[in-house]
């Protein structure tokens, strides 16, 4: 029995849809994560570029569980000394481009390297409920009714 390796030929790429209003970030980006690197295949192979295309809407209205929305700080660094600089997930939410909590938490769920990098062009996510990939024709992906766990409860 030899092991199975797909060759790019073989790679089937879909598009798909999925409305993050009201899901869990963690939970959401852990499914978006799977998705881009193509683990939920049968045929995935680590070292090629099986994943689907995958779209968020409504990525300004997920959830964060228990005080993360006022606690959780995003540091980064200007490269000058004391240049380090810090906002809460409140902050990115509320600002400008709130899509940028969810990029960043598919990012650091997958492996780094060359290859991810590249997954994560095939990740594209939006603020609003419209998006303008239409013509791809999208399946929809109902990550609330996957687990009950996947939405936060008020």
């Amino acid at each position: 029995m030899k092991t199975y390796s797909a060759k790019p030929a073989d790679i089937e790429k879909k598009w798909v849809v999925i409305d993050a209003e009201g899901v869990v970030l963690g939970r959401l980006a852990s499914i978006i994560a799977m998705r881009l690197r193509g683990k939920h295949k049968p045929s995935f192979t680590p070292h090629m570029d099986m994943g689907d295309n995958v779209i968020v809407i409504n990525a300004d209205k997920v959830q964060l569980t228990g005080v993360k929305r006022a606690n959780k700080t995003y540091y980064w660094h200007t490269g000058h000394p004391g240049g380090i600089k810090s906002r809460t997930a409140a902050q990115i939410l509320e600002g400008a481009h709130p899509e940028r909590v969810l990029f960043k938490a598919v990012q650091r769920m997958l492996p780094g390297g060359p290859l991810s990098r590249k997954q994560l062009t095939n990740l594209r996510i939006y603020a609003g409920a419209e998006h303008p990939h239409e013509a791809q024709q999208p399946e929809v992906l109902d990550v609330k009714s996957l687990n009950k766990k996947n939405t936060r409860s008020a």
